[in-house]
């Protein structure tokens, strides 16, 4: 039988490491969605129609 202590310890590594990699993730997905936000809008200037905006 696994001592409860053990199964208490590897729980807290499981859970830290699912943290860690939700971290990194959310990170790296910020980046992402800024540089979408700067693409739409210079399309958004591109679109008032005023020249030089292209």
């Amino acid at each position: 039988m696994v001592h409860p202590r053990c199964r208490r310890e590897r729980m807290k590594k499981i859970l830290t490491m699912f943290a860690i990699s939700g971290s990194i993730f959310f990170l790296s997905a910020c980046n992402t969605i800024e540089g979408a936000g700067k693409d739409i809008e210079s399309v958004g200037e591109c679109a008032d129609g005023v020249e030089g905006n292209c």
